[in-house]
């Protein structure tokens, strides 16, 4: 898609001088602040997605990490805090699958009392989303994205490892509406030759219905999704797809550091995005850090190692002294993994699996 096409994303130029947040944070070494923070709160999952936990791999033997090794709510809260008070506004609960821990509504009601905090959010496969979707409401969750890679269910069972089909999603979303967690997001990580067949199903679904379809790029997340630049939908060609059955307009961009180029229906009927990691990399306005279930702090999505945070705040480290440490990492980030991707000779070594950190 040409940048004259009437179909080309409305872009910001990554330029965290047009951030309102960017004075009260601390920026990398390309100027871009701490804004966000993902944190995992289990590695544990209840699908076998393909692209992230391969049943051949995750299977019933698998050991996944002790209670002992995961962060308590009391420590991810702290942590959080700390973070809030270098400039971070936004915080989203990813996995593994967020829903499998435990009590979680707990720990967003946590959360959710953070001075500071302008956003809370979580992203789930929405499995075991009707039965809680009221309880994380009531707790303080703002937002919720849903995974849901296609609306077949013979082609979902096999994406997600468990011949699970897609009613218990679709209640969940719903119940998730019913309860006010608005706007809801829909991601779909579209793979060339598996579910792109999908991509106009999954926007007649959701047309109208004020949730937002988000269609992703297939990443090279992690070493295990056996990916290869063939497998890679363009955004450019989703768009036109579903421009052909529903025509599309460009809008722009909520906020900086949004990573999904956004379209609207001409008829005024909702939105779709597009989030196109590989094709147009956006590393010039990520604004995100990842904390893992054991409270490893990495910078990237495609990073190869991780700085514990975990000893230090069982050791007796002070706020401000997690607060220092921080501030060192980040000060000295310099990732643009996505940039430079067509440019390396060999992979940058191993890297973390997606469902350690999310996605």
């Amino acid at each position: 898609m040409s940048s004259t096409s009437p179909l080309a994303p409305q872009r910001t130029p990554g330029d965290p001088r047009r951030d309102p947040a960017r004075d009260r944070a601390i920026l990398d070494t390309l100027r871009r602040p701490l804004r966000d923070l993902r944190i995992s709160v289990t590695d544990r999952c209840n699908f076998r997605c393909t692209y992230c936990m391969p049943a051949e791999i995750y299977g019933e033997r698998y050991q996944f990490l002790p209670k002992s090794q995961i962060l308590t709510f009391e420590e991810i809260a702290r942590l959080a805090r700390v973070f809030v008070s270098l400039g971070t506004r936004k915080i989203r609960l990813t996995g593994g699958e967020p829903l499998v821990r435990a009590d979680v509504p707990r720990l967003v009601a946590m959360l959710a009392a953070i001075g500071g905090l302008e956003d809370l959010a979580m992203t789930t496969n929405g499995y075991l989303l009707a039965d809680l979707a009221p309880a994380l409401q009531q707790a303080g969750l703002r937002r919720i994205t849903v995974s849901l890679d296609t609306l077949d269910d013979e082609t979902f069972g096999r994406m997600n490892g468990r011949g699970y089909g897609t009613e218990r999603v679709l209640a969940g979303i719903e119940a998730a509406a019913a309860a006010g967690l608005r706007p809801i997001k829909i991601d779909a990580v579209v793979q060339r030759g598996v579910n792109d067949g999908a991509i106009v199903d999954l926007a007649r679904r959701f047309k109208g219905s004020g949730h937002i379809v988000r269609f992703i790029e297939f990443m090279d997340v992690g070493n295990l999704n056996r990916w290869t630049p063939d497998m890679v939908v363009p955004s450019s060609e989703v768009v036109q797809r579903i421009n052909q059955a529903f025509p599309l307009e460009p809008i722009a961009p909520a906020y900086y550091g949004e990573v999904a180029d956004r379209y609207r229906y001409k008829d005024g009927s909702g939105e779709i995005g597009v989030i196109s990691s590989v094709t147009q990399p956006f590393c010039s306005a990520c604004t995100r850090a990842r904390l893992s279930a054991e409270g490893q702090l990495f910078t990237c999505l495609f990073g190869t190692q991780g700085r514990d945070l975990r000893a230090p705040m069982r050791s007796g480290a002070s706020d401000a002294g997690l607060a220092a440490l921080l501030t060192g990492v980040w000060s000295q980030r310099g990732d643009r993994y996505s940039e430079l991707r067509a440019g390396l000779a060999a992979s940058p070594g191993k890297k973390i699996e997606m469902y350690q950190i999310g996605g």
